[in-house]
């Protein structure tokens, strides 16, 4: 009988000793997967701040593009610029025309031996400084968008190294003491969330179009469209020259 308790101890010591062993396997292949997920949550935050950043880049772009519009006086030459520089409607940009033009813009200084002249260079530069802003831009949401590529592909493989339905069964066979759980959890895990705890261990791959940013457009180059911006300053001032002097003063 006492030899049989010795092998029901051993066996108790060894059935121990390979649950404390495989707890902790699975205790370091959960910590694996935290550092892993933190480093995405990283990227993921990085990619949100550079969203904020362009979303304030898109505004400024629509003053500068308000600005030339607003030189055209009235609607039937802003038609026409329209058309020119081939303004999608309706879109964030064509919304950004419709608002009362923002002096936070600089003021572009011009010169010219009369009024027409400084009209005209004026159109003309305001355009060429419009271009340039919507080029860089469309480079940044260019980059912006090839970096969402990039990081969804580590999304992708982060969620297939990790086998996240082993991980949940076994952070729900844990103690129910909210100790233990925010070990692997984290603090921003209240009672509530627990319940849904799969929810959390899921990273939804990142899309540009959820963040909801203006799409650039294809502008004409200044140099292609010159001759018809100066024809259409013409055409401004001649019509309401009047405006058009309280525009440059």
């Amino acid at each position: 009988m006492l030899k049989d308790y010795s092998r029901t101890g051993q066996a108790m010591i060894e059935e121990d000793l390979m649950s404390s062993l495989t707890r902790q396997v699975k205790e370091e292949v959960i910590e694996n997967y935290l550092t892993e997920r933190r480093l995405v949550g990283i990227q993921i935050e990085e990619i949100e701040d550079r969203v904020a950043q362009l979303k304030r880049s898109a505004v400024w772009v629509g003053r500068r593009l308000n600005r030339i519009v607003q030189l055209m006086v009235e609607k039937d030459m802003k038609d026409r610029l329209f058309a020119v520089i081939g303004i999608p409607h309706p879109s964030f940009w064509s919304d950004s025309t419709e608002k009362k033009f923002s002096r936070r813009v600089h003021f572009i200084r011009v010169s010219g031996l009369t009024d027409r002249r400084r009209f005209r260079k004026l159109v003309l530069e305001s355009y060429q400084r419009f271009h340039d802003h919507m080029t860089t831009y469309h480079e940044s949401y260019v980059d912006l968008h090839a970096d969402c590529e990039a990081i969804n592909i580590n999304i992708r493989n982060f969620q297939k190294n990790f086998d996240l339905l082993n991980i949940l069964s076994f952070l729900r066979s844990l103690d129910t003491q909210s100790i233990e759980r925010k070990h692997f959890l984290g603090e921003n895990f209240t009672s509530e969330e627990l319940a849904s705890i799969d929810q959390k261990l899921h990273i939804k791959p990142i899309s540009l179009a959820e963040y909801d940013i203006p799409i650039p457009f294809k502008t004409p180059d200044p140099s292609s469209v010159e001759r018809i911006l100066v024809d259409l300053s013409d055409e401004v001032y001649r019509k309401y020259e009047k405006q058009v002097r309280s525009l440059m003063l």
